[in-house]
């Protein structure tokens, strides 16, 4: 929980960047590849905090980090071009996110529990999918 907390805060301008990513907006090349630019550090940062974690506790850290990473970049891109395809692109990358922190968070388990964890994560990336598809 407090790795998740610590990424969140450390994220969170990244978001409020985002947060009219539904807008129709034009974007400059310069500021396409500063915002890029600043996903990039703000993914190297996050991971920065997650080697301080050991065992399973930082292969969470790690998949929150590249996922938000993911979302981030397809945030971006819908942000420069404000289509359907790329606002489906958006929630794609946020259910295949989940899923894979969902996955990790399951290593926790073993046996039958883990069996029955991962594929609850696994409907639930299928259900978000099935949501971002029926987008278009």
């Amino acid at each position: 929980m407090k790795t998740s907390t610590l990424l969140r805060i450390a994220l969170l301008p990244l978001a409020l960047a985002f947060a009219g990513a539904g807008q129709a907006q034009t974007m400059s090349s310069a500021e396409y590849a500063a915002a890029k630019k600043q996903i990039k550090a703000d993914y190297k940062a996050a991971k920065a905090q997650c080697d301080k974690l050991k065992g399973n506790a930082e292969d969470v850290c790690e998949a929150e980090a590249k996922g938000k990473e993911k979302v981030a970049e397809a945030e971006l891109q819908h942000r420069r071009e404000a289509t359907p395809a790329n606002a489906r692109k958006v929630a794609e990358a946020k259910a295949e996110a989940d899923y894979k922190v969902a996955k990790e968070r399951c290593d926790d388990s073993s046996g039958e529990q883990k069996d029955a964890c991962v594929k609850e994560a696994k409907a639930a990336e299928a259900s978000a999918k099935a949501q971002a598809k029926a987008m278009q």
